[in-house]
């Protein structure tokens, strides 16, 4: 079994559907609501557990019942919960989630998350250095984050970097990362707007656009390469991208090649937009390779 090591958010989702987005000042009806565990970081521990993988998570929840259902439902899906340790002072994190036309749209308060300091991380240092790969996002502190990408540098252990939610981060960052996954809007704000071309030959092998249903653009240090997505009937799109990153980070631990490793993350992230919550629609392996 692969070791991964996640570093990252733990919050609860807060999910409305509605036919219609509603603009500003504009008051529509939905029609559900539910809540449901999340987090970018909290959803790619799950799924890689799901996907097989040894996990361990590292994050922050708040001491109320949201902490605690975030908890019971790492344990549940067989992820390590060790390093998830009750903020006293601090509610849980929520994302307040729009399903509507197709799409999403989410408002992220951190809260406890972002308690997820080095001071904190340094605890867990020697689960970080026993892994095969670490995976990180941006829904906790930007000092935590250029923390873990130092670490991981040091030890010799591949850090995968989900930029999400975007925002510029340090050039140290992005050096000290063997793998950055951004969406097309994440790219534009990571690499100030350069072109997709531009930015792809700058880091060959590395930096990994991903395009929705067009799938996954990399430059092989020859030419621009697309491994195509597979097109599915999308229920909800939410974690799809979380179930992507854990796909691809566990396939590479595992020693797959990188254009296998895309096709197995591409096929996983499908399965995930047929059912419904982030984390609800994350497959299990067999399903994924009973179906590549």
């Amino acid at each position: 079994m692969a070791k991964i090591c996640v570093v990252g958010s733990c919050s609860m989702d807060f999910i409305v559907t509605s036919s219609k987005r509603p603009g500003a000042g504009e008051t529509v009806l939905g029609e559900s609501f539910k809540t449901l565990p999340g987090g970018k970081g909290a959803n790619q521990a799950v799924a890689a557990a799901r996907l097989g993988a040894e996990v361990t998570m590292i994050g922050r929840v708040g001491d109320d019942v949201f902490g605690e259902e975030i908890l019971k439902n790492l344990n549940l899906n067989n992820v390590n919960t060790d390093y998830v340790e009750p903020v006293t002072h601090m509610e849980s994190g929520t994302a307040h989630i729009i399903l509507a036309e197709n799409d999403n749209s989410i408002i992220v308060v951190k809260a406890a998350n972002d308690e997820v300091t080095p001071a904190y991380i340094e605890r867990a240092l020697d689960v970080i250095k026993g892994s095969d790969m670490v995976l990180i996002q941006q829904e906790i502190p930007e000092e935590s984050v250029a923390y873990v990408s130092n670490k991981c540098a040091e030890y010799g252990i591949p850090l995968l970097l989900n930029p999400a939610p975007a925002r510029k981060i340090d050039n140290q960052i992005i050096e000290n990362s063997a793998y950055i996954t951004p969406n097309e809007h994440e790219a534009a704000i990571l690499f100030d707007g350069a072109e997709v071309s531009a930015s792809l030959r700058k880091y060959p092998n590395k930096l990994f656009i991903t395009e929705g249903s067009n799938g996954v653009r990399y430059f092989d240090g020859e030419k621009e390469v697309v491994v195509p997505t597979y097109k599915v009937e999308a229920l909800d799109t939410t974690g799809a991208g979380d179930t992507f990153n854990a796909a691809f980070a566990v396939a590479l631990a595992e020693g797959k090649l990188l254009q296998e490793s895309l096709r197995f993350a591409n096929r996983a992230a499908s399965l995930s937009v047929m059912k419904f919550g982030a984390q609800g629609g994350m497959p299990m392996r067999m399903e994924v390779k009973a179906t590549l």
